[in-house]
Formats: structure tokens, sequence, C-alpha cells
């Protein structure tokens, strides 16, 4: 009897019954919500997958590239999935291209993964729009560009020197190579030439940080994104603290973006920047110049890998630059760069080719129109560079390597549209930091062009 009454007495829903039905109830408002628009407005078309997970799973089950190049050819330029727990447009053309990141870059945020912006730092260039990314575009644009870098050609070329004999008579992974090369370079622009005894222990810290960049962002011990946080603060620590070493010196010790952060080169534009400012800026720089570099340098060594008769084009002309630095009695300078010109088609192709940055997160800020399509506040929009630097329209025959396509005496209207409307996207933008990603393609030609010139 007890117990029968016992049993009438209890609620009919437990405080975790309630919780449980609570959790997707509030899912299915916040989808609601999410996907929520003016009926009489017309979203572009596409699919939006099932609810909540929307296309994810396809998305990482199939080629990304595939992925995208299906639902364009069944649903034209622009269309609408859902992916990543985001609802999205996706932008194949380079009219609407430009016009998300130029010409109406003010209605579209650069939008990035929460955990990623706590990786890299909240006050990076990446992550701000207004006046304080105006200002810090022109810093970094004034450290990075090719006229205040090109006196460090000697330096690449000794890393280069002392890089080169730890390949021989043994097997490498090409991209880890590569990543060791691009990060030293990316530690002359981000430093200068001065390498102070804390550069190792940067480094170091640095690569802690690179393994969890891609990782679940579960910030629990043991976890990838936990030992990368982790790393993320100890590096934050020692940068400040040789900021702040810097800050003192009178000297003309520093170099590269961290002394134009600190505002120590009289004919750069002078900002006021805290010390965490810097940290995060400079980290910021070191990621975005680094891996997009390396695993440019190793497609290039496999398209030159599969063109015979290229590579043995591209050699001839190394061959002649090094004979000349022989008879000379010389390193490489600035000027040798300027005199490869089939070295220098060869990584615009690549660059093409391989499109690295396949695309981009941008966010609307208000409802926007387009085309006649309804673009609404807070969906995520998707330039896809892969796309037009594959479309047969713009690049005959995409598929196939082929430098030539860039020789300016050679389809010169044509390589003049496709540099001014469709090529150039990749890496140009308002709220791109256009010195700093210019200057990530300008590296890669230029520390090839050294290996090549070694070899």
């Amino acid at each position: 009897m007890q117990l029968f009454c016992s049993s009438l007495l209890t609620p009919p829903f437990s405080q975790s019954d309630f919780v449980l039905l609570l959790i997707p109830a509030l899912l299915l408002l916040g989808l609601v919500l999410q996907w929520r628009h003016p009926k009489h407005k017309r979203l572009p078309p596409g699919s939006m997958g099932w609810p909540y997970i929307g296309e994810t799973l396809r998305l990482y089950t199939e080629n990304p590239n595939s992925f995208f190049s299906s639902r364009q050819k069944r649903y034209g330029n622009i269309f609408k999935t859902h992916v990543l727990g985001c609802p999205c447009v996706m932008i194949t053309s380079p009219e609407a291209a430009r016009m998300v990141l130029v010409s109406r870059a003010h209605l579209f945020k650069p939008t990035y993964p929460r955990s990623k912006e706590r990786m890299i730092g909240p006050e990076a260039i990446f992550f701000h729009q207004g006046a304080y990314h105006a200002s810090l575009k022109k810093l970094v644009q004034a450290a990075l560009l090719p006229c205040a870098i090109k006196g460090s050609v000697s330096e690449i070329e000794q890393i280069v020197l002392r890089l080169l004999p730890t390949w021989e008579n043994s097997s490498i992974n090409t991209l880890q190579e590569m990543k060791r090369f691009a990060f030293d370079v990316a530690m002359i622009s981000a430093f200068g030439n001065n390498r102070d005894f804390e550069m190792e222990g940067i480094k170091h810290l640095y690569q802690c940080l690179e393994k969890g960049y891609n990782s679940m962002p579960l910030d629990l011990p043991g976890t990838p994104f936990h030992k990368a946080m982790k790393a993320r603060k100890l590096l934050n620590e020692t940068l400040r603290e040789l900021i702040a070493e810097r800050r003192k010196s009178d000297g003309d010790e520093s170099g590269g973006l961290l002394r134009v952060l600190l505002g120590k080169d009289q004919n750069k534009p002078n900002l006021q920047l805290s010390d965490s400012q810097i940290a995060d800026n400079i980290i910021g720089v070191i990621f975005a110049a680094h891996d997009t570099t390396a695993s440019i340098l190793t497609w290039l060594i496999k398209y030159l890998h599969d063109n015979a008769d290229l590579l043995e084009a591209v050699t001839r002309e190394q061959e002649g630059i090094r004979r000349k630095l022989f008879a000379e009695n010389r390193g490489l300078t600035w000027d040798d760069t300027r005199h490869m010109p089939l070295t220098s088609r060869v990584i615009q192709e690549t660059l093409r080719t391989a499109s690295i940055l396949s695309f981009t997160f941008r966010e609307a800020v208000e409802d926007v129109e387009f085309e006649g399509y309804f673009i609404p506040k807070g969906w995520k929009v998707l330039p896809l560079f892969r796309s037009i630097h594959h479309s047969a329209d713009f690049f005959p025959h995409p598929e196939k390597f082929d430098p030539s396509r860039f020789e300016y005496c050679h389809w010169a209207r044509f390589n003049k549209w496709v540099m001014q409307h469709c090529y150039i996207l990749s890496f140009f933008g308002r709220n791109i930091s256009a010195g700093a990603t210019k200057t990530k393609h300008f590296h890669a030609l230029r520390e090839w062009r050294a290996f090549l010139s070694r070899q």
C-alpha cells in the first residue's frame, strides 16, 4: 500500500525527463527561427537537407569539390544548403564573389568558428571590421609588401642551403618539410632577420598550437584542442615578454611586422597597439603565411613531377640563374627573382589549379537581395573560389595544368579580364588583409625560386 501511494505522489515527469524534452524543443525552435524568412521573398534554389544536420554528412562523406560542383550543375551559380550547423548560400560566379568581397563588402562580415578565434586571438585582423581593421591593414601591408621585404632574399637562400642537405639520401614527407621551410620564412617576416633565442621556443609552441587547430573544439584534458589552448596561453606569454623587451629597447634590433606594430618605423603608419593586440596579430600573420604557403609549394612539386617536359624547362631556366650566380661569385638577389618568367607562370598556374583557399565564410549583416534572390540576415555566404578557378568559361581546359595561359603576350585581353574579375578574387577583398594574403602568395613565388636556383 505504501508503494502504491508513493507512486501516486510521484510526478509523471522527473527533472531529467523534462530536460530531455526541453533540449529537442529548443533545438527545433532555434532551427525554425534560423530558417524563417518572409514568404514573399525568393530564396536561392537548393536543398537544406535534414533538419539541423542539413547536408553536413554528405559534405564530409563526398569529395568537397564534387559536392559543390554537382549542386552548381543542378541549381546554377547561386544556391542554398545547410552545412556545419548553418544555413548557407553558395556563390560560384566572379561577379557574385566580387559583390560579397568588394563592391558590397559592408553587407557581409567575416565569420569564423569561435574555437578558431580563441586559438588565433580575438584581436587579430581577421576578426574585425571598421576603423581598427582598416588601420591595422595599412600596418600589415607596410610590413609585408614586396618593397619592404626584398632585402630578405639572401636570408631565405640561407634557409634553403641549411635545409637541402637534410633531404639527401632519405625519404621525406614533402608537406611537412615545406612547413618547416615556410615557418622559418614566416618568422623572418614577423620578427625580422634577428634570430633571438626565443624563436625556437615560439616555434615549438606554435607547432603544438597547429596540431589542435582543426581538431574538435573539446576543451577537455588530453584532447588536441586542450593541448593547443595550453600552448596558445604559453605562446601569448612568450610573445608579450618579447614585445615588452623590444618596447624598452631603443636599438634597431627588431624588424619585420613586429617593428611596424610597435610603431618604431618612422616611415610607416603609427597606431598605438597594446601588447595583446600585437601578440594576436603576430600569431595570425604566421598562421596566414605558413600553412597555405607550404601547401602551395607541395602542390607545385607534384605538378612539376607530373609534367616532365615542364620540369625540364623550369630546370633550364634555373640552371641559367645558377650559372650567373657562380660566374659572379654571389648569392641570389631580388633582381634575379625577376628574371624567371616560366617559374612565375608555373606558380600562378599552381595557385589556380590547386586553389588552396577553396572558399571563405562571410555572414550577411542584414537582409540582402542579389540577382532576384533573397539572402536572409545571419545566413552564411560562401564564395567558391575553386569553382571560379576551374570554370571552362574563364580558363579553357581547366583540368589541364597549363602555365602558358598566364603568358601576357598570349590571350592578352582574356588574361587581363581574368586577372581583374576571376583569378585575383581568391586573395582580394576589403575584409581580407590584402597585404598579408598577397604576400602569402608572393612568398610562395619567391621561396620556390630560391629552392630551384639552388638545386
